[in-house]
């Protein structure tokens, strides 16, 4: 999964390198323009791995995914200065009495530099909340915002130093061609005419933008899941028997179930079976648990969601067993966050052992009728067999017997001891004492134990203790130090957010808990709520530093307000996206938000706040320095030489991010594909 993630990431930054290389040469129309652009453009991605690894952060999918998401950033850094120079240029060449050459580089840099580098510094700002996440979202997406801001940092350098050097370099002589390249020329005159109808019927056009504005608003989703699942090309499934269930019964099904996938060669490669886990260890398992290991052949992403619902099928067909399917990083992902495998975890809590098992089939009769469930299951079931020892006290004495020589006799036979050691081979190895597996297997041979009282009597232990069958709890749960029950359950073709969301409302509607007894959820979807209030927080605390940037930006609060009002109209291509490609639901439905789509946004965010400070910068430029009057002629104007740099950056960040986008779906893409479609 490492490798094929690493190689699919690499594979897009590679394909999306090219894409950039071929737009920058047609759209700019000078290869020396563009060779400019293309080298500042790896130099500031270099220089950001370069700091990365002083850091001691690896370069993995994550910081990789941030890389490319900031390519628009970059790519904008190398174009605006490049773009300004080359049409200052042009312009030069035209006058009476032609600049040095070095002046006009010199102006034509520091026009835009302050615009720029509040910029980036607002950028900057906008993703602060995104390096500040703690907890396991913190571990993900920390990782991509640093690396995200150390390349617009590295870019912001770049194109103050680097750049206007390469294009005095380039450009000593001046330009050769005093006209605009001919694409640039017929885009500008397009544009200028629907700017000229824009401004002849404003009010319909913002009534137009309002509406989809708000219908955005209106279909951004709110259900969503914590992080998508990962394509592995391998699940795990833990497979429930019955409490008690013998090791060799245990494999006989085990070895079932095995043939049963493995008939399917087409797509699963390889079943290992793991039953039970050390008595002794950390995380105890009886031989009524099995994990099944399960290597798939190679395919896409969207056949391995399938294949996870046909493995479901397959398992259904087994009476008796209950069963998860996960994969591995879901399962270390699901135990790191709420201690269970599962996305969604219902904990119920109180004192009475038995009105928390009740309670707990009630709920997970609940969630059996919940749309979109799956593996829903109990825990901790109460019916586990056991041989009860229940000593007789006349017995005892009469045979000179104390309780605690019988259970140590117990305790040596079944679980063993070690007495010695020995040195086979120059190795130390353990000497145990205890009872032959034979004996051990057989319930009923425990009353035939054979005791020695200290004063050396021997007696079976029936004879000093009633000995019988009987059933009981093998586990009982806690948390904080009160008891617990605690139901699981998954999801099939449905988000967790929206499933738990009813879930909840169904469970207080049905399940009436008694005074001392209460439900609690956690899992993926509590993980992603708590992600989410952390990103509003830290976004209140960045707002507060980006309008003290923009104030000191904009000396006229009403371009500060035309800043702020475009920021909302990003949400409608986000939204339409998601709406389009279904790549959160079903094409043509919402669906739902993960993380890494939120990030998606925040991302979008700061790309249209840059768009709108260098437009309006410009703007401010044209009346204070250039002695334009506000007023149409001014906007007109401003707006048509921002164009191609826009229009350069955003069609340069979309071709980088496509081959990201279309993959969204395969390992090492899943988190940040939906980034780049929200993005794109």
């Amino acid at each position: 999964f490492i490798e094929a993630a690493l190689r699919n990431m690499k594979h897009s930054l590679a394909l999306g390198g090219i894409l950039v290389a071929v737009v920058l040469f047609l759209l700019l129309g000078s290869a020396r323009t563009a060779a400019i652009s293309l080298t500042a453009i790896p130099i500031s991605l270099l220089t950001a791995v370069v700091v990365l690894e002083k850091l001691g952060i690896t370069i993995n999918t994550i910081t990789l995914g941030g890389l490319v998401i900031a390519l628009g950033e970059v790519v904008d850094d190398s174009i605006i200065d490049v773009e300004n120079i080359f049409r200052r240029l042009r312009e030069n060449k035209t006058h009476a009495h032609p600049r040095p050459v070095i002046s006009v580089v010199l102006l034509a840099s520091l026009e835009v530099r302050r615009a720029v580098v509040f910029a980036t510094f607002i950028v900057a700002l906008v993703f602060l909340p995104v390096l500040t996440l703690t907890g396991l979202q913190g571990s993900f997406f920390a990782p991509l915002a640093l690396s995200y801001i150390l390349a617009i940092m590295a870019s912001l350098l770049v194109a103050l130093t680097l750049t206007p050097a390469l294009a005095y370099l380039f450009f000593d002589k001046g330009v050769r061609n005093d006209e605009e390249p001919r694409v640039q020329h017929w885009l500008k005159e397009r544009y200028r005419r629907a700017l000229g109808f824009i401004t002849k019927h404003p009010r319909a056009i913002m009534a137009v933008v309002i509406v989809f504005c708000v219908a955005a608003i209106s279909r951004l989703p709110h259900g969503g899941e914590f992080l998508p699942e990962f394509r592995e090309g391998h699940f795990v499934l833990q497979v429930f028997t019955a409490p008690g269930t013998s090791l060799p019964e245990m494999k006989r099904i085990g070895t079932k179930i095995s043939e049963a996938l493995l008939a399917d060669s087409n797509h699963i490669a390889t079943v290992e079976q793991q039953i039970g886990r050390a008595e002794l260890g950390e995380d105890p398992w009886g031989p009524h648990r099995s994990e099944f290991h399960v290597d798939l052949q190679p395919m896409s992403g969207e056949e391995e969601e399938k294949m996870a619902d046909e493995i479901r099928e397959i398992l259904k067909k087994f009476p008796g067993i209950q069963f998860e399917v996960l994969t591995f990083l879901g399962d270390r992902i699901g135990e790191t966050i709420a201690g269970e495998t599962a996305p969604v975890v219902v904990n119920i809590f109180g004192d009475d052992l038995d009105v928390l098992d009740a309670k707990a089939r009630e709920v997970a009769n609940v969630l059996n009728t919940v749309s979109g469930n799956a593996d829903v299951q109990v825990k901790s079931p109460p019916g586990a067999p056991r041989a009860v020892v229940r000593l007789r006290p006349d017995r005892m004495t009469q045979f000179g017997f104390r309780p605690a020589e019988v259970l140590e006799a117990i305790q040596v036979s079944y679980r063993g001891e070690v007495v010695a050691q020995t040195h086979p081979a120059n190795q130390v190895a353990d000497v145990a004492v205890i009872l032959e597996e034979k004996g051990r297997q057989d319930p009923e041979a425990i009353g035939s134990l054979v005791l020695r009282s200290s004063q050396g009597a021997l007696l079976p232990l029936r004879e000093l203790a009633d000995v019988f069958p009987s059933s009981g709890r093998f586990s009982i749960l806690h948390e904080g130090a009160r008891r617990r029950q605690t139901v699981t359950c998954a999801t099939s073709g449905r988000d967790v957010s929206s499933f738990v969301e009813e879930a909840k409302k169904q469970v207080a509607a049905k399940v009436n808990f008694p005074a001392g007894t209460y439900a609690t959820f956690s899992g993926a979807a509590q993980a992603k709520e708590k992600a989410q209030r952390e990103l509003l927080l830290h976004s209140a605390i960045a707002a507060v530093g980006i309008l003290m940037l923009l104030t000191i930006v904009f000396h006229d609060w009403r371009n500060l307000l035309l800043v702020l009002v475009n920021v909302p109209f990003a949400l409608v291509g986000g939204v339409l996206a998601v709406w389009l490609t279904g790549v959160f639901g079903d094409p043509g439905e919402a669906g739902g938000l993960t993380i890494g789509s939120l990030v998606g946004f925040v991302t979008l965010f700061g790309i249209t706040m840059r768009n709108s400070i260098m437009m309006i910068s410009h703007f401010e430029h044209l009346v204070n320095e250039e002695g334009m009057t506000w007023g149409l002629d001014a906007a007109m104007r401003g707006a048509s030489e921002r164009l191609m740099p826009i229009l350069m950056t955003a069609t340069v960040t979309a071709l980088g991010l496509l081959p990201l986008a279309i993959g969204s779906g395969e390992a090492g893409r899943e988190i940040e594909g939906p980034m780049a479609i929200v993005i794109l």
